[in-house]
């Protein structure tokens, strides 16, 4: 061993820079195999191994040796050196002898490394000194003098150490180019010793150019950028403190920001708008200008200010009426209706100014076709818009999606091979995969030696490939004795590792015959048929290949027509090929039994094949259509849950996997911890029972509850596929609609919303019982008000007044009781109410909706000019008002 590297493996990075010192060009490129043969093995060692020591040498030894600034600079800022590096004036000592331009060259490219390699900013500052090159301002070189001057806390105030810095034009310019200042976001804090402070501070001396730092920031506040962004860039505007003159030459910046910036940023741009317009300074124009898009901002406290502002302009400068008052009118338009009456009311007072200007009028009437149907009425009663005949309101629902038919599986095992390696890079949806099941099974029984020369490409890439000592990852990951329940993905692999023979058929058979490791998980049971369905596959592709899958659906619900399955059962019968337990089971399952003539048709027909599975078809296909089991309702917490009575239909015959599926489901089933909790194939799990979705929605209530009550994410995902699936919709398909429209995240809101009006387009909705569940679930503190309402407003967008109005007559009586009781209206159930009651008066007008709602009057009634009691007026007019003859 060459002393370098003893002194290398020893960690001594100070001598072995001065040993490689020593060494010839050519000496040194003959170190670097070494070198690498060590790095090789450090990174194979174990983390905590005293070995890992030697990496701050090896990162000096291997720096030396590399001529190629390029090869110098991959070497330094490797993963593997990340968390062991040398002192960086240790490298730059190593490095001093270099000549000045590959120096520059290093600095360069490690700069341009990405903020996570973590790049010492004391090595790159170094080398740009010693090199004299220009500061290189990227993002890691930025960030890491942002660290830097952080961590040189002291007596020192933060303005001075930024003046004494000789990059700091350059290097402030490229904090305001950031792509990402979260990396450094906790270092701006506030007050006079921030870097805002600090910035205005020496924009103000002129050590920094004023108009530069200004254009800037108001740049990066345009740019958006992340969350954060507008908490270092809002604040440092601020401070500098502009003047009417530099505001006045903006004002198109301030324009824009109060369009289309965030919250915060956007009121300060409407109040320096304001005060522009206030003094005189704006034109009406450019006050139009910035009111048109403003006042189509969901703030509503925004929108008042901007109206409020209109409406002392208007009143001071008549001149301007033909300009603002059509802006105005825009508002006409808002989601809320309050906003709208605001406007209207605006418009009122000045509209008659504008009696010699037809094109304003004609822009005012046009915009109030926006208005609610009430105040719509109101605009007409007052000549503001022509008046319209009562319209006859239809109910628009999007359609339902329809189920497509599943395409035969891939003829070719080439394609097929590419099915199953995009299933495994990213799960595909049911069709895709029973279609790639439906073909390992097929070309397994067809040629097997064929099927796997097409599948060594995927096969090649899979974690349970032997390693160099022959260690069978997968015998061991797939013995029948291990916890883990196959899913789709792993269920592909044990198919995969059978094929090569990395699973023994012994251990194959024991796993088909005893199963994963028994866990009593009734909620689960779904994910125990997914297993079986692998594990009979994968040992009959062993000991005696399936011609076909019985189970493979016809449609990409997971429906299978009965004429199907009676063809391939006689396919069977011709080549006298046994027919497997499991698949068959899951077969009779996902038959179709609801179409009576077909099922009646096919029944005969299976009767006819002589065989015992035709018998036992025809006997399920003449039974009739399947029935739901008992169900009762329990609370747990805030949480409504439902238990199911047994199944008696999957009780016998069947499999024990899939008897489970028909045992009673109790509370305390629901909520148990299993290990394979969050591991679920929900669009499976509909597959497996796409006739009785009941089944599967009692093992989907707790899951969505915790959506709405634990601010779980994701599983509302499953709904829009629940609503599409076949069978009656009862109360654990309205209890999950009801969970996901209260969720907290908004995509599970939105999936929830498709799911309701999947069910309503289908004819499938209990829209008064499904109001009633909320009422107790919001009752309950289940479900936020404020989330139902943003659920409710979403669903009316599309077109859905009257669903959501059968559905809010049923939820508010219980919530207005409550406010009844609680008398102040602070309780959970009543926060968040008038937004609820804006939207169901906006249904009842568009609807025509009339008749009484219990408690209504009493809240009408009520003192003030709340939201909740101005729409609880508004909803008891729009239901009193009478009908159009």
């Amino acid at each position: 061993m060459s002393a370098v590297l003893e002194a290398v493996r020893a960690g001594h990075a100070g001598e072995t820079a001065l040993l490689v010192k020593k060494l010839t060009d050519a000496e040194r490129r003959a170190l670097l195999p070494e070198l690498q043969d060590l790095r090789k093995e450090l990174r194979a060692a174990p983390w905590e191994t005293p070995a890992q020591r030697s990496y701050p040498a090896l990162q000096v030894a291997g720096a030396m040796c590399h001529s190629g600034a390029a090869a110098a600079a991959t070497w330094i800022a490797g993963a593997d050196m990340r968390w062991r590096q040398a002192p960086a004036e240790t490298l730059l000592t190593a490095l001093a002898d270099r000549d000045t331009g590959w120096q520059a060259d290093v600095a360069r490219r490690l700069s341009a490394r990405p903020v996570s390699a973590d790049v010492s900013f004391e090595l790159m500052a170094g080398l740009v000194r010693g090199s004299g090159c220009e500061v290189p301002v990227t993002d890691a070189y930025v960030v890491g003098w942002v660290r830097h001057i952080g961590r040189t806390w002291g007596r020192v105030p933060l303005v001075d150490r930024l003046r004494a810095e000789p990059d700091l034009a350059p290097l402030v310019n490229g904090l305001f180019e950031l792509s990402d200042l979260g990396e450094v976001r906790w270092l701006f804090g506030d007050g006079p010793g921030s870097w805002q402070s600090a910035l205005a501070e020496l924009a103000r001396t002129g050590t920094l150019d004023r108009k530069v730092i200004v254009d800037a920031c108001l740049a990066r506040l345009l740019r958006g950028g992340g969350p954060t962004d507008h908490r270092v860039f809002l604040p440092l505007l601020v401070q500098l403190a502009l003047t009417r003159g530099e505001e006045l030459e903006r004002v198109a910046d301030w324009t824009a920001l109060a369009r289309d910036a965030v919250s915060p940023v956007a009121a300060h741009a409407q109040s320096v708008l304001a005060a522009l317009a206030l003094d005189g300074d704006l034109t009406a124009r450019q006050l139009a200008e910035a009111s048109e898009g403003l006042l189509f901002r969901a703030e509503k406290k925004l929108v008042r200010a901007q109206l409020v502002l209109l409406g002392k302009v208007l009143t001071r400068e008549a001149a301007s009426t033909a300009e603002l008052l059509p802006a105005v009118a825009q508002a006409f338009g808002h989601e809320d209706t309050q906003v709208q009456e605001r406007a209207l009311k605006l418009v009122e007072r000045h509209v008659k100014r504008l009696t010699e200007d037809s094109a304003a009028q004609a822009g005012i009437a046009d915009a109030a076709e926006q208005l609610s149907p009430a105040l719509r009425a109101r605009a007409a009663a007052l000549g503001i818009a022509p008046a319209s005949a009562p319209e006859v309101y239809e109910e628009v629902l999007p359609p339902a999606p329809e189920p497509f038919r599943l395409a035969p599986a891939p003829d070719s095992a080439v394609e097929l091979a590419e099915e199953v390696s995009a299933l495994l890079a990213s799960a595909g949806d049911v069709a895709a995969f029973e279609r790639a099941l439906d073909g390992l099974a097929r070309h397994a029984h067809r040629d097997q030696d064929a099927l796997r020369k097409a599948l060594e490409p995927v096969a090649a890439t899979r974690w349970w490939q032997p390693d160099s000592s022959g260690r069978r990852y997968a015998e061991e990951h797939f013995d029948h004795h291990r916890r883990g329940l196959l899913n789709t993905e792993n269920g592909l692999d044990l198919i995969l590792a059978t094929l090569y023979g990395e699973v023994s058929t012994a251990a194959l058979f024991a796993a088909l015959q005893h199963g994963p490791a028994d866990h009593d998980c009734a909620r689960h049971g779904f994910s125990r048929v997914i297993d079986v369905r692998f594990r009979e596959l994968a040992y009959r592709i062993r000991t005696d290949p399936q011609p076909l899958l019985l189970a493979t659906p016809s449609w990409s619900t997971g429906l299978l027509e009965p004429g199907d399955l009676v063809d391939r059962l006689d396919s069977y019968r011709r080549l006298g090929a046994r027919v497997g337990d499991v698949d068959f089971a899951q077969a009779l399952l996902r038959v179709r039994r609801e179409d009576r003539t077909a099922a009646l048709a096919a029944a005969g027909r299976a009767s006819e094949l002589g065989t015992p599975e035709g018998e036992r078809l025809a006997r399920r296909l003449s039974a009739g259509e399947p029935a739901l089991p008992t169900s009762d309702r329990r609370t747990s917490g805030p949480r409504i849950l439902i238990e199911s009575g047994e199944v008696l239909d999957l009780q016998t015959d069947f499999p024990e996997a899939f008897r489970r599926l028909g045992r009673p489901f109790t509370a305390s089933d629901a909520v148990r911890y299993c290990y394979h909790w969050g591991q679920e194939d929900h669009q499976h799990w509909l597959a497996t029972l796409p006739e009785l979705r009941e089944l599967v929605a009692v093992r989907l209530v707790h899951d969505l509850s915790e959506a709405a009550l634990d601010d779980q994410r994701g599983v509302a995902a499953a709904l829009p596929l629940l609503a599409e699936s076949g069978g009656a919709a009862g109360e654990s398909t309205r209890l999950c609609v009801a969970y996901g429209l209260g969720a907290r995240h908004p995509e599970d809101r939105l999936a929830a919303v498709d799911a309701l009006l999947v069910l309503a387009a289908r004819g499938q909705l209990d829209a008064e019982r499904l109001g009633a569940d909320l009422g107790q679930l919001v009752q309950r503190g289940a479900v936020k008000p404020s989330r139902l309402a943003e659920s409710a407003r979403t669903a009316v967008a599309t077109g859905a007044n009257t669903t959501i109005w059968e559905m809010l007559r049923h939820t508010l009586p219980v919530l207005l009781a409550d406010l009844a009781t609680a008398g102040t209206g602070t309780s959970g159930s009543v926060r968040g109410l008038g937004e609820l009651l804006s939207i169901a008066a906006e249904c009842a007008e568009r609807s025509g909706a009339r008749g009484d709602i219990p408690h209504l009057a009493q809240a009408a009634a009520r003192r003030g000019s709340s939201r909740l009691v101005v729409q609880a007026r508004r909803l008891r007019a729009a239901l009193a008002e009478e009908a159009a003859a």
